[in-house]
């Protein structure tokens, strides 16, 4: 399966990148960058340090700043640390972004590959809503969308309203489900049933001595947030799972109806039920036990 993640990496982006790298099912043919955990040059950074350390030959394109109609952000340091990965504060710049920016790259990835594609959005999802302004086929030419966003039958994460990527982009996650291509949304509903506990980050570690290593150490700051924020004995595994849920959907039970993001007020961000909406898929259920042991093996046979 050819997969490009959309991503502003953030320790959980990490782990999925990681993971996407050590699957066999997936072909990983590039990632896009966004603002969101950090800033968007942070992002594309952190993307390239983590290609070269996972010894990949992969483009990353950067793409969107600023949320839709905003021209400022401020990233989530208390989440996952002043650079996005914990107290790692000292980063390499290695490597350059590809040319195109990010929606012209997965625009022009979809022209190559129509109907192979799958991109795998985990971050704000402005650089998606570009890509299908800047070509109206972008979303017929997918073959899939997976989104690690929402929490539409719980409560929110960054507002009891709201799930962080998409409260980010509010305007830009509702153009998205507007018109969406075929779409896989995976959710607070089921993300925070894959909690990855510090023995595991451990066990990982021990297993994978250079990138298992990696990831542990990273994790400790986020551990420590989930830990004083949400009372929480691990993390979820958000961007993992929505990578997991575009290879293995038969570890989810997922309901069709459309959606709408609410754009103002104090329930902006908010991912609402519309049946006149066009259907997606929302996750409302996992194996969460078969996620977080998939996702060790697949980690576990990297260096």
């Amino acid at each position: 399966m050819k997969l490009i993640i959309d991503t502003d990496p953030g320790i959980d982006d990490a782990m999925a990148i990681a993971y996407a790298a050590a699957a066999p099912e997936i072909d990983l043919i590039g990632l896009t960058t966004v603002f969101g955990n950090t800033h968007v040059h942070q992002s594309s950074r952190n993307a390239r340090y983590l290609v070269d350390k996972l010894g990949l030959a992969v483009p990353v394109a950067q793409g969107a700043p600023f949320a839709h109609g905003e021209d400022d952000h401020s990233p989530s340091e208390h989440v996952h640390g002043p650079e996005g990965f914990g107290d790692l504060t000292e980063i390499p710049e290695i490597g350059q972004n590809h040319d195109l920016s990010a929606a012209a790259f997965l625009v022009e990835m979809a022209r190559q590959h129509p109907g192979e594609l799958v991109v795998c959005a985990v971050g704000p999802l402005t650089n998606i809503a570009d890509a299908m302004a800047l070509d109206p086929e972008f979303a017929s030419n997918l073959k899939r969308l997976a989104i690690m966003g929402g929490a539409v039958y719980c409560p929110g994460n960054i507002t009891e309203h709201a799930e962080a990527n998409i409260y980010h982009d509010a305007l830009a996650a509702d153009a998205v489900f507007s018109a969406p291509p075929e779409t896989v949304l995976v959710g607070l509903d089921v993300t925070l049933k894959t909690l990855y506990k510090s023995a595991d980050f451990e066990d990982l570690a021990l297993r994978s001595p250079d990138m298992g290593a990696f990831l542990r150490d990273i994790s400790r700051f986020y551990l420590k947030f989930y830990k004083e924020i949400g009372g929480l004995e691990g993390c979820g595994l958000h961007d993992s799972t929505a990578v997991i849920a575009c290879t293995h959907d038969h570890m989810f039970d997922s309901v069709q109806t459309g959606l709408k993001v609410a754009t103002e007020g104090k329930a902006i961000g908010a991912t609402v039920p519309d049946e006149t909406r066009p259907p997606v898929w929302v996750c409302r259920d996992v194996d969460g036990a078969g996620v977080v042991d998939l996702f060790t093996a697949r980690v576990a046979s990297l260096p």
